[in-house]
C-alpha cells in the first residue's frame, strides 16, 4: 500500500484532449517526513509515521521537538501512522507527490465539514410535509415508532449534530501529479473543508491503474519586443534628415514665389 498526507485546496475542472470535462479536487502535498518506524519485533506490527506541515518551535512541546530531532527535521503540525507501506524506509526519509502516478485509483480519507445541529431533512435527507396553511406538519421528524415498546427505538433518525466525522471516499482516480509544484489532482470531490488534512492511499477495492487521461495544458503567451539593429539606426536618421531638408527647400521656394508676385 502507498500513502501520503496532504491538504485540500479546493475544486476546479480540467479538460481532456478528447473534449471531456473532468471535475477534480486539488490536494497540496508537501514532502512527508518519516518520523518513526515501528517493527514487529518492537511494537508487534509494521508501520511508519508520516509528518507534514512545519510548526514553529515556540508553539511545539518539548516532547514533539525531541521527537522531530530524532528524524533530523523540524516540529510538524500533522502526524499520521500508516501500516503495510510498500518498500523500506529509514528515519528521516521524505515522501513526495510522485509516489503516485496518473491513472491510479486511491481512497481519500478526511474529516467532513461541520454543520452543527441540523434537522432530519438536511441530516438524513427526509421529505417534508405539506406546506399548506392547514397543515401542522412541515419539517418535523414524524412518527417515532409503534406504541408497544413505549420508547423510541435505538437507531431512530432524529435531529442532532451533523458532520465532523472521519469519512472515506473510495475508488477515485488520480488525474495529474505535479511533484515540482507539490500538488495532486484527484477526480471528483473529497471530504473536508479547505486547508483540512486528508490521507491519500492506494484503493482497497479497485486495484491496478487506468489509462492516464491526456489533460490539456495552457501556456502563457510572451510578448517579444522588436529590437532595431545598430546598422539600421543611421539609415533611419539619414532618411529623417533628407525629408527635413526637402521640406525646407520647398518652403523657401514658395516664399520666394510669393514675394515675386507681390512685387
Amino acid at each position: 500500500m502507498k500513502g501520503i498526507l496532504g491538504r485540500k485546496v479546493g475544486m476546479t475542472e480540467v479538460f481532456t484532449k478528447d473534449g471531456k470535462l473532468v471535475p477534480v479536487t486539488v490536494v497540496s502535498v508537501e514532502p512527508n517526513v518519516v518520523t518513526q518506524i515501528k517493527t514487529v519485533e518492537t511494537d508487534g506490527y509494521k508501520a511508519i509515521q508520516l509528518a507534514t506541515v512545519d510548526k514553529k518551535e515556540k508553539n511545539a512541546s518539548k516532547a514533539s521537538i525531541g521527537h522531530a530531532k530524532k528524524a533530523a527535521t523540524t516540529p510538524k503540525r500533522y502526524l499520521k501512522e500508516l501500516r503495510n507501506m510498500e518498500g523500506s524506509y529509514n528515519l528521516g526519509d521524505t515522501i513526495s507527490a510522485d509516489i503516485f502516478t496518473a491513472g491510479e485509483y486511491v481512497d481519500v480519507t478526511g474529516t467532513s465539514k461541520g454543520h452543527g445541529t441540523e434537522g432530519v431533512i438536511k441530516r438524513w435527507n427526509q421529505s417534508r410535509g405539506p406546506m399548506a396553511h392547514g397543515s401542522r406538519y412541515h419539517r418535523r421528524p414524524g412518527s417515532l415508532g409503534t406504541m408497544l415498546p413505549m420508547h423510541v427505538l435505538k437507531g431512530k433518525k432524529l435531529p442532532g449534530h451533523m458532520g465532523v466525522e472521519t469519512t472515506t471516499i473510495q475508488n477515485l482516480e488520480i488525474i495529474e501529479v505535479n511533484a515540482a509544484e507539490n500538488y495532486i489532482l484527484v477526480s471528483g470531490n473529497i471530504p473536508g473543508a479547505k486547508k483540512s488534512l486528508v490521507l491519500i492511499k492506494s484503493a482497497v477495492k479497485k486495484q491496478g491503474a487506468n489509462t492516464p487521461k491526456e489533460v490539456l495544458t495552457y501556456e502563457e503567451e510572451t510578448v517579444v519586443d522588436e529590437v532595431v539593429e545598430e546598422s539600421e539606426t543611421p539609415v533611419v536618421e539619414e532618411t529623417v534628415e533628407n525629408t527635413v531638408e526637402e521640406m525646407t527647400e520647398e518652403v523657401v521656394e514658395a516664399t520666394e514665389e510669393n514675394q515675386g508676385e507681390s512685387k
